[in-house]
C-alpha cells in the first residue's frame, strides 16, 4: 500500500491528481484547510471506490502541519508520496491578463508576503514536518506544483507567450522561488533516494485563473501523477510539464 498526502486537494489539480492516484490504487489523504470541504472531496472520491482520507491542513499553519503528520503517522506509519499544491495567485479570482496588483512598480508588499508564505515557505514547513514519514517508504516522491510562469527562460522572452500577461511581482516570483527550492532538497535527499521534481500542468481551468485556462484539470494533474509516480532511477531535480521539460 503506498499512501500519498496532496495539499489542496478539495478542488482544482489538487483534487485532480488525488483522484488519479487513487485510480492507481494508493491511499490518499487530501490536505484542506476547510474541514468540510475537505470531507465532501474525500468522501465523492470514496464513493467512485478511491481509498481517500481528509486532514485540515493549512500551509501557513504549524499547528495543522504537525497534527496532520501525526494523524498520517499513526495511521499509516509512512508516507509515499507529498505533493505541494496548495497555493494562491494573491490576486484572487482573475485571469491572469487582469492582474493588475501585481504590477512590481506598483505592488502592496503584503501581498507579495503572503504569497510567498503559502508558495515556499508553506512548502518548506510542510516538507520538513513530512520528511520522517517519506523516509521510511521505500519509494518516496515529492512533487512541487509550479507553474509555466516560474520559468526564467520563458517569461523572459519579449516574444514568447508570457508577453501578453502583465508583470507579476508576487505569483511568478514565488514560483520561481520554488524552482530554486525544488533544486536545493533534490540535492540534499539524491543521497536517501527521495526524488524530487517541479511540475507546470498548464494553464488548466480552474478558480485561480476565473475559468480562463485552456485544459481540463485532469490534463493539468498528469504532470503532478507522472512526477509521483516515477520508477527509481527517474529523474530529480528537474522541472516538467505534460509536454516534456520546461525550461528553468
Amino acid at each position: 500500500m503506498k499512501v500519498a498526502l496532496v495539499t489542496g486537494a478539495n478542488k482544482g489539480i489538487g483534487r485532480g491528481a488525488a483522484e488519479q492516484l487513487a485510480r492507481l490504487g494508493m491511499t490518499v489523504v487530501i490536505g484542506a484547510r476547510d474541514p468540510q470541504r475537505g470531507e465532501e472531496a474525500a468522501t465523492a472520491m470514496r464513493s467512485a471506490g478511491g481509498d481517500v482520507h481528509a486532514v485540515t491542513l493549512d500551509v501557513t499553519d504549524a499547528e495543522t502541519i504537525q497534527a496532520a503528520a501525526q494523524w498520517i503517522d499513526e495511521r499509516f506509519g509512512q508516507l509515499d508520496v507529498l505533493i505541494n499544491n496548495a497555493g494562491i495567485t494573491g490576486s484572487g479570482q482573475v485571469s491572469p491578463q487582469d492582474a493588475y496588483d501585481q504590477v512590481p512598480s506598483t505592488v502592496d508588499l503584503d501581498m507579495v508576503r503572503e504569497v510567498f508564505e503559502t508558495n515556499v515557505f508553506g512548502v518548506i514547513a510542510v516538507t520538513n514536518a513530512m520528511l520522517p514519514l517519506l523516509r521510511r517508504s521505500s519509494a518516496p516522491r515529492i512533487v512541487n506544483v509550479s507553474s509555466h510562469g516560474a520559468s526564467l527562460a520563458l517569461t523572459s522572452d519579449p516574444d514568447g507567450p508570457f508577453s501578453a500577461l502583465l508583470p507579476s511581482a508576487a505569483y511568478m516570483p514565488s514560483k520561481t522561488a520554488l524552482s530554486a527550492l525544488t533544486v536545493q532538497y533534490a540535492n540534499e535527499l539524491r543521497k536517501d533516494g527521495i526524488l524530487v521534481n517541479a511540475a507546470a500542468p498548464g494553464y488548466v481551468d480552474t478558480d485561480s485563473n476565473n475559468h480562463t485556462g485552456f485544459s481540463t484539470i485532469a490534463e493539468g494533474a498528469t504532470a503532478l501523477v507522472h512526477l509521483a509516480t516515477l520508477s527509481p532511477d527517474g529523474p530529480t531535480a528537474t522541472f516538467h510539464a505534460e509536454e516534456g521539460p520546461v525550461p528553468w
